[in-house]
C-alpha cells in the first residue's frame, strides 16, 4: 500500500521535468529556423537593394545635390544656393517647356485611358483569346525610338505612306509632324498607338477580378451594358484604374525618346518638352546644375500630383466585399 501509493509521486516529476526541458528546446530550434529564413531572405534582397541604391537614390541624392551647384563636367561643382531655381522660375522657356508637356499629358492620358478601356472591356466581354491579346501587346514590344522612327516615315509630308493615303482621297497632305498645331497631338497619339495595348492588358486584369455574379444579377434585373458598365464595371475597376492613371500620368511626364526622333523639339519649340529641355541644357549647353534643379522641380510635381491622384482616387481601397 505504501509503495504503490509513493509510486505516482515519483513519476510525475519526472515527466514534468521532461517537458519543461523540452519546450525551450523546441523554441530554440524554432529561432534558428526563422533566422535562417532571415538571412535567406537577405540574400535574395541584396542585389535588388544594391541596384535600387546604386542606380536610383544615389543619382537622386547626387542630383538634388548638383541642383544647388554650378557644374559643366570640366571643373568641379561650385556652390551657388538657390540660383539655379531663381533662374528657372524666371525662365520662360521652362514654363513653355511645362505647358508644352502638360498639353502632352491630357492629350496622351486622355486618348489612352478611352481606348484602353474600351478595349479591356471588350476583350472581358466579348472573348477572352490569348491570340487577341497577344496582338492587342504588339506595339509595347517595340522600343518607343523605333516606333518613333517608323511613324516619321510613315508620317512624312513628301514621301510618307500615310500622306500619299490622304493625298489619293483627294485631301491635301498634313505636315503632322512639321507643323507647330499638329506636332504634340501627333507624338501623343503615337505614343498612345505604342503604351494602350499594355494599358489595357492591366485594366483586363483588374476587370477579370470582379466576380461574374454581378453582372448575372444584373442581366436578371434587367440592365443593360450600358448600365452594368457604369454601375457595376467602373466602381469595381476603381483602384485598377487609378493605379493605372498614377503610372501612365508619371510616364507622360518623362517623354523624350519619341520627341528626340521625330521633332528634336521642333518645330519652333512646339514639342520641347520639360525632358528634352533638361537633356539640352545638361548635354548641349553643359548647365548640370541648372538641368539638375529643373530635375528636381519635375519630380517635386510628379510627387504632388500622384499624392493627389491617389487621395482623390481612393486608390487604396476597393468597393469589394
Amino acid at each position: 500500500m505504501t509503495i504503490a501509493s509513493s509510486s505516482p509521486p515519483s513519476r510525475l516529476p519526472a515527466g514534468g521535468a521532461t517537458e519543461a526541458h523540452s519546450q525551450p528546446r523546441t523554441r530554440r530550434t524554432g529561432a534558428s529556423e526563422n533566422g535562417g529564413d532571415g538571412r535567406l531572405a537577405a540574400v535574395f534582397i541584396a542585389p535588388a537593394l544594391l541596384g535600387f541604391v546604386v542606380f536610383l537614390l544615389w543619382p537622386t541624392l547626387r542630383g538634388v545635390y548638383l541642383s544647388f551647384t554650378r557644374f559643366n563636367l570640366l571643373t568641379p561643382a561650385e556652390w551657388v544656393g538657390l540660383d539655379n531655381y531663381v533662374r528657372m522660375v524666371n525662365d520662360p522657356i521652362f514654363w513653355d517647356s511645362l505647358w508644352v508637356t502638360v498639353e502632352y499629358v491630357v492629350i496622351n492620358i486622355g486618348v489612352q485611358t478611352v481606348a484602353a478601356l474600351v478595349i479591356a472591356v471588350l476583350l472581358q466581354r466579348l472573348t477572352q483569346s490569348a491570340v487577341l491579346r497577344g496582338i492587342v501587346l504588339t506595339p509595347y514590344l517595340m522600343s518607343n525610338v523605333v516606333a518613333g522612327l517608323v511613324w516619321l516615315w510613315i508620317l512624312d509630308t513628301q514621301l510618307g505612306i500615310g500622306n500619299e493615303i490622304i493625298s489619293a482621297l483627294g485631301a491635301d497632305r498634313i505636315p503632322f509632324l512639321a507643323d507647330e498645331t499638329w506636332a504634340i497631338p501627333t507624338i501623343a497619339l503615337i505614343n498612345v498607338w505604342r503604351h494602350v495595348g499594355y494599358t489595357a492588358l492591366l485594366l483586363f486584369a483588374g476587370l477579370q477580378a470582379i466576380p461574374n455574379d454581378m453582372y448575372e444579377a444584373a442581366r436578371v434585373d434587367g440592365a443593360s451594358e450600358w448600365r452594368m458598365f457604369w454601375r457595376i464595371t467602373m466602381p469595381l475597376l476603381r483602384p485598377v484604374l487609378a493605379v493605372v492613371l498614377i503610372m501612365t500620368v508619371i510616364g507622360s511626364f518623362q517623354v523624350f525618346d519619341t520627341v528626340a526622333v521625330t521633332t528634336a523639339g521642333g518645330p519652333a519649340n512646339a514639342t520641347n518638352v520639360l525632358q528634352y529641355y533638361i537633356y539640352g541644357s545638361a548635354f548641349g549647353r553643359f548647365q548640370f546644375g541648372y538641368a539638375s534643379a529643373m530635375s528636381v522641380a519635375l519630380l517635386v510635381v510628379l510627387s504632388a500630383i500622384t499624392i493627389l491622384q491617389y487621395r482623390l482616387t481612393r486608390a487604396g481601397r476597393t468597393d469589394l466585399g
